[in-house]
C-alpha cells in the first residue's frame, strides 16, 4: 500500500460534495494491505453519516456471490458443469426456440440441446435481456429485466419461462442477466436447502460476512436515488421497496445485500483461491466465451470485455486504469468491484442508479489505478 491513499479519498469525497451522491464507501487492497473510507451522508435530507460498514443493496455484484456459490456445489460433486438443468427444473426441458431472434413468438424450432449448468453461469443459455425491439423483448420486459428481482417466487418464474421460446439456441449467444435468476431457482432444486441458507452455509458464514445475504427487513440502507429526467435525482420507489424486506424471490442476479468490507473480504479470498478449488476459481475468473457468444458481451459492454462464470473479464486493453485479466463487475445502483492480474482489489458502493454514458466510476478507477502505481 503507497504511504497514502489520500489522493483516492480526496477525489471521493469530492464527488460527493459535488452533489452526485449523498455519501460512499469505497475499500481497497493493494500489495495485501487494506483501506476502507466512508464519507457523505445517508441521505440527501438526513444528517446521519455514513459509516464503513453501512448495508448496501448490491444489484448485480450479487451475480459474483452466486457464480462462487455455484461452483462450490460443483467443487463437492453435487453438480456438473455440464448437467442438464431440466433435471431438476422440469419447466426448462425440451425447450423451444425461435427461428430468429426477432420472429414472432410463434415460429419456433426445437433446441438443438439442453440448457446446462455451464450456459447459466456463462449466460449463454439462450435467455435474458433483449435491447432490441422484438416480439420477444415485449413478452419478456417485465420478466427478465432487473433491476428489482422477480415480483414472484421461484416456481412461479421458472414456469413462465418454461412457457418462452428462447431467442437464441443454447450455447450460441451471451444474453444478460436472467441465467442468474434462473441459476437462483436451480441451486435449492439440486440441493433441497434454501438459497438464503446455502448462501449462509457456503459464503457467509466461513469468510465472516456477516452483513452479506439477503434483505431482512431491518437494514438501514441509504436512500437509493435515479434520474428524474430534469438533471436533478429522486428516490427509487420501486426498487427500495423491492428490497426492504425478505424476498419472495432470492435472487441470486442482483438481490443480495452486502457491506464494502465484506465484499472487499470476499473478492480477496476469491482470488486467493480460499473460496473455491484454484481450477475452478481460474475457470470463473477467466474468459469463457467463443468469438460468436461475445458478440452479445460486446454489444452491452464493448469489445474489451467477455464473460467467465458470473463475471465479467477484460480481454483487451481497456481504460488507462485496467489491466487485460482484471475481473469484477458493476451494478445499476452504483455499485462496482473488479480484482487487477496481480491482485490488487478495488470496491466502491454508492446508491445512484446509473443512468447512462454520463454515470460512471471513473471518480473512483482513475485515482486508484494512479495509486497502484
Amino acid at each position: 500500500m503507497p504511504e497514502s491513499a489520500a489522493s483516492l479519498w480526496n477525489s471521493l469525497a469530492e464527488t460527493v460534495r459535488s452533489g452526485w451522491c449523498p455519501g460512499l464507501v469505497a475499500g481497497i487492497s493493494i500489495n495485501g494491505k487494506t483501506e476502507v473510507f466512508a464519507t457523505g451522508t445517508l441521505d440527501f435530507s438526513r444528517p446521519e453519516p455514513m459509516a464503513e460498514d453501512t448495508p448496501f443493496r448490491i444489484s448485480s455484484l450479487s451475480k459474483l456471490f452466486g457464480g462462487a456459490l455455484a461452483l462450490s456445489l460443483v467443487a463437492d460433486g453435487t453438480l456438473g458443469l455440464d448437467d442438464d438443468v431440466g433435471r431438476w427444473l422440469p419447466a426448462l426441458a425440451n425447450l423451444r426456440v425461435l427461428v430468429t431472434p426477432d420472429a414472432p413468438l410463434s415460429m419456433t424450432v426445437p433446441a438443438r440441446g439442453p440448457v446446462t449448468v455451464r450456459q447459466l453461469l456463462t449466460f449463454t443459455a439462450g435467455l435474458g435481456i433483449d435491447f432490441g425491439s422484438t416480439p420477444y423483448q415485449t413478452a419478456t420486459r417485465d420478466l427478465l429485466w432487473g433491476p428489482n428481482p422477480p415480483a414472484m417466487d421461484p416456481e412461479e418464474y421458472v414456469a413462465r419461462i418454461g412457457e418462452l421460446p428462447l431467442a437464441h439456441q443454447p450455447g450460441d449467444r451471451w444474453m444478460y442477466h436472467a441465467c442468474a435468476d434462473l441459476l437462483s431457482a436451480l441451486l435449492p432444486a439440486v440441493t433441497g436447502t434454501p438459497l438464503g441458507e446455502l448462501v449462509r452455509e457456503r459464503i457467509s458464514e466461513p469468510f465472516h460476512l456477516a452483513g452479506t445475504g439477503f434483505p431482512s427487513g431491518v437494514e438501514r440502507y441509504p436512500t437509493v436515488y435515479e434520474a428524474d429526467g430534469g438533471g436533478g435525482l429522486r428516490e427509487a420507489v420501486s426498487y427500495r421497496d423491492a428490497m426492504a424486506g425478505p424476498p419472495e424471490f432470492p435472487s441470486l442476479a442482483g438481490g443480495m445485500v452486502s457491506t464494502v468490507p465484506d465484499y472487499l473480504t470476499f473478492l480477496s479470498a476469491l482470488a486467493r483461491d480460499t473460496v473455491l478449488p484454484p481450477v475452478l476459481r481460474r475457470q470463473m475468473t477467466e474468459d469463457q466465451l467463443t468469438s460468436p457468444q461475445r458478440a452479445g458481451m460486446a454489444e452491452m459492454a464493448g469489445p474489451d470485455e467477455s464473460w467467465g462464470f458470473m463475471t465479467a473479464v477484460q480481454v483487451g486493453p481497456g481504460a488507462p486504469w485496467s489491466a487485460p485479466g482484471m475481473w469484477g463487475w458493476a451494478g445499476g445502483t452504483g455499485v462496482s468491484a473488479a480484482v487487477y492480474p496481480d491482485g490488487d482489489i478495488g470496491v466502491v458502493f454508492t446508491q445512484r442508479f446509473m443512468g447512462g454514458p454520463q454515470d460512471n466510476f471513473d471518480f473512483f478507477w482513475e485515482p486508484f489505478g494512479s495509486l497502484r502505481h
